[in-house]
């Protein structure tokens, strides 16, 4: 059984409005990152300042992420369809792995080549006080963006913006550096600026691997943490009418969750109560986490952790039937036979509407019409409705 969710209008809706926000604060923060990455890379040049053009590369791959965001937000919002039935998030886990190999990538080398230089020594050059200026604009444009892009991320809960936000805050981090380096080197300490120029790229490196790793663990279906996977347990252990849970397997499509539960119940209750309370169930989950997208739930009778489970080989209500039929004849017409699959074995329960329309059938009968199959566990016949 499960929770399906349908796509509606108003669903789709949502999602547009969702990537028309990411595209509004991705287009700002291009432009933001595009003009700082000018100012950087030309001043870093004119001024002498390793730190602050390296600086300036890494504001340009923040232009190239926000073209990776734009084109993977536009395509992972579209509504699910008959290939893709859970939606196209996986897309989204996909860009964010791109955006991260890239900055290991462009870290590294960046990293590679001053260190390089460092170690070449002979290092002269004092940057000027231009460089404190552009410096402090970019710690603050890019603190700014960074608050703004977030907010956004969380409202519309993508990761990839999220991330996107992270990675504009690097910019503002090794901003600092680049602040801190050169007050060190106007000093005397000259060799600071390409040290920070080292720091910066191993800054990149960090939130590039970060962002990769997280995205490779949620493409292998790694499951929740075991916090939340405890307390989604209690949640359904906590349900009038649970009476175990045996199994919660839980993955990530983007930002959201998609869960899979067995829920034990009583094995004599109806089909409509057991929904009913794997609909319960669903409900309670759904409070504690507001990210769950979609929850299957199977009502099983019995614990399939504390015993085989029962054998696909049992009889069908169709042979058993049948088999009753050849030893005792047509069954009345105003009766209902009950079947209760439990510990390998059928449980029968035969209903009348009223006693004189059972036939004059006992269990009795019943037992020596079915004790010799192997599967037969036991017979109750009912008088009345059921």
């Amino acid at each position: 059984m499960q929770d399906p969710v349908s796509t509606t209008s108003s669903t789709q809706d949502a999602l547009n409005k969702e990537m028309r926000a990411a595209s509004k604060v991705t287009i700002i923060g291009m432009i933001l990152d595009a003009v700082l990455g000018v100012i950087k890379v030309i001043g870093g040049t004119l001024f002498n300042s390793q730190a602050l053009f390296v600086d300036g590369i890494h504001s340009f791959t923040d232009v190239a992420s926000d073209f990776v965001v734009l084109a993977v937000m536009r395509v992972s919002r579209q509504e699910p369809d008959e290939n893709h039935p859970y939606g196209h998030q996986r897309i989204e886990t996909f860009g964010t792995l791109l955006l991260g190999s890239i900055l290991i990538a462009v870290g590294a080398a960046l990293a590679w080549e001053n260190l390089l230089r460092l170690f070449a020594g002979g290092i002269s050059d004092v940057p000027g006080w231009p460089v404190l200026v552009a410096a402090g604009l970019s710690v603050a444009g890019k603190e700014w963006i960074y608050h703004y892009t977030r907010r956004v991320g969380q409202a519309i809960r993508s990761d990839l913006i999220i991330a996107n936000a992270w990675h504009s805050r690097t910019d503002a981090f090794s901003s600092v550096v680049v602040l801190l380096s050169t007050v060190g080197a106007m000093m005397g300490w000259e060799w600071l600026d390409v040290l920070a120029a080292v720091v910066i790229a191993l800054i990149i490196i960090h939130i590039g691997w970060k962002f990769t790793w997280d995205s490779v663990k949620e493409l292998v279906d790694t499951g929740l943490s075991q916090e939340d996977t405890q307390k989604l347990k209690a949640i359904a252990h906590e349900t009038d009418g649970v009476r175990n849970v045996h199994e919660l397997r839980s993955r990530r499509m983007g930002h959201d969750i998609l869960l899979d539960v067995h829920l034990v119940v009583r094995p004599d209750i109806s089909v409509s109560e057991g929904h009913q309370i794997g609909m319960q169930v669903v409900s309670g989950m759904r409070q504690e986490l507001d990210n769950i997208r979609d929850i299957n739930f199977h009502i099983d009778a019995e614990n399939d952790e504390e015993q085989a489970p029962t054998s696909e080989r049992l009889p069908s209500r169709k042979e058993i039937r049948q088999m009753l039929y050849e030893t005792m004849g047509e069954l009345p017409t105003h009766s209902r036979l009950r079947l209760h699959y439990l510990k390998n074995k059928v449980h029968l329960e035969l209903f009348f509407d009223a006693p004189d329309k059972s036939g004059d059938i006992t269990n009795e009968q019943v037992r020596q019409a079915l004790e010799h199959y192997p599967w037969f566990g036991s017979v109750r016949i009912w008088l009345g409705e059921p």
